[in-house]
Parts: C-alpha cells; sequence; structure tokens
C-alpha cells in the first residue's frame, strides 16, 4: 500500500498544480521527445537504406569515376581531375571480367519530358544498357524493359516512371503513347514500379532511355558508372573485384604503388558511410537532449524542494506517527520519479508524433521501436530519481518536533 500510495499522492500533487506541472514537466518532455523523435527517425533511414542496397543486390559493386558521397570541395576537385570511365571501359570490362556474371553501364543528367502540350521539370533522364534493368532492379510494372536490339540499333524506346503516366500520360494505357524527351520524340515501351517519395522528393519522376541513344543524343564526354554482379557468395566478389581493379589500373596506366584513379564501392561502402553520418547526428542531437533532460531535473528538484517546506507539518505528522526516514525518503523519491514518468510518457507521444507528422510531409522515413520508447521513459524516471535525491533526503532528515511547530 506504500508504494500505491506514494503513487496517488504524487498525482494528487501533479493534478492539484496544474500550471506548475506543465512547467516543471517541459524541459523532461523536450528531452525525452528529441531523443524518440531522433532515435525513429534514424532507425527509419537504416531500414530504408539498407532496404535499397539489399534490394540493389548484394553481389553487385559499382565503378565510376568518383566515390559516391563526397565530404569535401577539396575531394571534389581533386576527383575530377581522374580521367572518366567511358563505354570503351565498361566493355573492357564486360569482356575481360570472368568472375563477373552481369555487367552494365549507366549515364544520369536532368531534364524535362513533354507530352500535348503538358511538360514535367527536374526530370531524371537515364541513359542505361539493357542489363541495367536486372543489374538496377528496376522492376517492370506495365510492357517491358530493354532488349540488346535496343543498345545495338539506338532505339528511341523509353520507359517511364509513375509521375510521367499520372501527370502527362493521362489516363489509358501508356504503352505505345509518344513523349518528348529534351526535345526527340520516344516511344514508352515500358513503366517502372512505384518508388514513393523521399525527404519529399518523388522517386518516380525518371525516364530511360537505351545508353547508346543516350550518348547520341547528349554526347559521350561524361563519366558512366559501370555495374558488375559477381555470383557465387563473398570470395568470388573479390576475385570479381581484384580482376576489375588490376584491369582498370592497366588500362589508366596506375603505376604499381600509384592509387587507384577510380573507385569500386559495394554496399558496405554505403553502409559503412551512411553509419558514420547518422552516428554524428545522433550523437549530436542526444546530446541537445540531455541539456533538455538536466535543466528538467533541475526544474524538478526546485519544486520538490517548494514541496518539502509546503508540506513540513505534514512531513512532522508522518514522523510523529512513526514513519521512518526511509518512509518519507521513498514517498519524495517515487513523487519526483512519477513526475518525470509522467513527462517521459508525453515526451514519448510528440516524438513520435512529430516524427510521423515529418514522415507525412517530406515523406521521411520512420520507425518506432519498442527499446527506443522504453530507453525515453528509463531516461525520464532516472532524471526524476537522480534530481529527487536532495529534496527527499532533506525531507526525511527533518526533526519532527520543528516540523510540527512550522506555522501553516
Amino acid at each position: 500500500m506504500q508504494l500505491i500510495e506514494a503513487f496517488r499522492l504524487a498525482l494528487q500533487s501533479l493534478w492539484g498544480n496544474k500550471l506548475r506541472s506543465i512547467l516543471t514537466l517541459i524541459g523532461v518532455v523536450m528531452g525525452v521527445a528529441s531523443v524518440i523523435m531522433v532515435i525513429t527517425l534514424v532507425n527509419g533511414a537504416n531500414t530504408y537504406v539498407s532496404t535499397k542496397l539489399v534490394s540493389h543486390g548484394a553481389d553487385v559493386f559499382t565503378v565510376r569515376q568518383m566515390p559516391g558521397v563526397i565530404f569535401s570541395a577539396e575531394d571534389y576537385f581533386r576527383y575530377q581531375k581522374r580521367k572518366i570511365l567511358r563505354m570503351e571501359d565498361y566493355e573492357a570490362i564486360r569482356d575481360g571480367c570472368a568472375q563477373c556474371t552481369e555487367i552494365g553501364a549507366g549515364l544520369y543528367s536532368q531534364g524535362s519530358v513533354v507530352h500535348n502540350g503538358h511538360s514535367s521539370t527536374d526530370t531524371g533522364i537515364r541513359g542505361i544498357t539493357w542489363t541495367m534493368i536486372s543489374l538496377d532492379n528496376l522492376d517492370i510494372d506495365l510492357g517491358r524493359g530493354f532488349t540488346p536490339a535496343d543498345d545495338e540499333k539506338a532505339t528511341h524506346d523509353v520507359i517511364v516512371g509513375y509521375d510521367i503516366v499520372d501527370n502527362l500520360l493521362g489516363e489509358g494505357d501508356p504503352i505505345g503513347k509518344e513523349i518528348r524527351v529534351g526535345g526527340i520524340p520516344y516511344t514508352v515501351v515500358g513503366v517502372g514500379a512505384r518508388q514513393g517519395k523521399m525527404l519529399g522528393r518523388s522517386q518516380d519522376n525518371w525516364v530511360a532511355v537505351p545508353m547508346s541513344t543516350y550518348q547520341q543524343t547528349y554526347g559521350s564526354n561524361n563519366s558512366i558508372d559501370v555495374l558488375a554482379r559477381a555470383g557465387g557468395g563473398p570470395e568470388i566478389m573479390e576475385q570479381a573485384k581484384d580482376e576489375v581493379r588490376a584491369l582498370m589500373r592497366s588500362r589508366r596506366h596506375n603505376a604499381v604503388g600509384q592509387p587507384d584513379d577510380f573507385e569500386i564501392e559495394t554496399n558496405d561502402t554505403f553502409l559503412d558511410i551512411w553509419k558514420q553520418i547518422s552516428a554524428i547526428f545522433f550523437d549530436v542531437v542526444i546530446g541537445i537532449a540531455s541539456i533538455s533532460l538536466v535543466v528538467g531535473g533541475i526544474v524538478i528538484m526546485n519544486i520538490m524542494l517548494v514541496s518539502v517546506t509546503e508540506r513540513t507539518r505534514e512531513i512532522g505528522v508522518r514522523k510523529a506517527l512513526g514513519a521512518r526516514q526511509r518512509d518519507v525518503l521513498l514517498q519524495f523519491l517515487i513523487e519526483s520519479a512519477t513526475m518525470a514518468l509522467v513527462g517521459g510518457a508525453i515526451g514519448v507521444l510528440c516524438g513520435v508524433a512529430f516524427a510521423k507528422l515529418i514522415t507525412i510531409v517530406i515523406g521521411f522515413p520512420t520507425s518506432i521501436q519498442a527499446w527506443s520508447v522504453l530507453l525515453g521513459l528509463f531516461m525520464a524516471t532516472a532524471t526524476g530519481v537522480f534530481f529527487g535525491v536532495y529534496p527527499a533526503s532533506k525531507a526525511a532528515k527533518l526533526d519532527p518536533v520543528v516540523a510540527l511547530r512550522a506555522e501553516l
């Protein structure tokens, strides 16, 4: 009954001083909400990135001029000095990599697409070999993908994303309709599966044309990305990468001891980079949230000290009736912990709500996990207990005679 009575008294105290309770708990609510929101967003982003990379294929690696992620302008300009990768490099890898089961190449830019007087903006334009449909896990919902004939004959066939279908092509079967990409007419032969939004940006606003057609239209002075699949496990993957590295170093005349002037990247490369970025982001926000919790804890301690002063006679009566120091100590510790726990529960709800709001507004993925909720509640309760020790100790040590003489 002591615990139940202590919880009841704590809740009564909170309810009886609503404004004071709200002001007291703001720091705890903000701290816990920040922690929950960040963990929810980071977990969601981790799940999204992992899913995308897994769908890309654990046995696929990429050869390109520059890394996929560059952290400084200095590195960018240094990488820009490298020779670009051309279709001849793709063909050399395709013909010379014995451990590679599939090779593809891609180029990417942005432009506009026009149909019946309607146009799109910032549409991704992809030039791809026919093998990239499989290598890039480009699922086709309607129609077909590219064939070797599309590459060989530089056909004006095009595969489109659903934004093009919904916003330009309208109702009816999109297959066979004509669109203009960069002013050039193309016939729609396929529609890619819907991918939704990410960070408020649609992933379905794109078109893909055969690589040979792309280079006829836009030229061949941009560096291509080469994708290669090496089936058979990690050992085969390493052998395939070593084959490609040796082949590329020979073609680009890299001297012995000289570093590669190209990049070979796998899913693990991007996962490691993402983990570093998300860990830094997580640490920074957790630090800010910790400051909020400390501020909230100090406020709780001040309020509990006021509560001890207000209830001096009550403490004296309890001690006079036989209450021990530890009983009074436990009562006030439970009260401060309960205050913080209530703030933590509100913080959890606010954190989840804010994270979901971000998902709705900009499409950033979220993932709520039970351990993060429990962590937030634990942090709030621990804050209440830690900062409640001093007021509770002060209340427990009050002399009952002095307490009973205190004025009402």
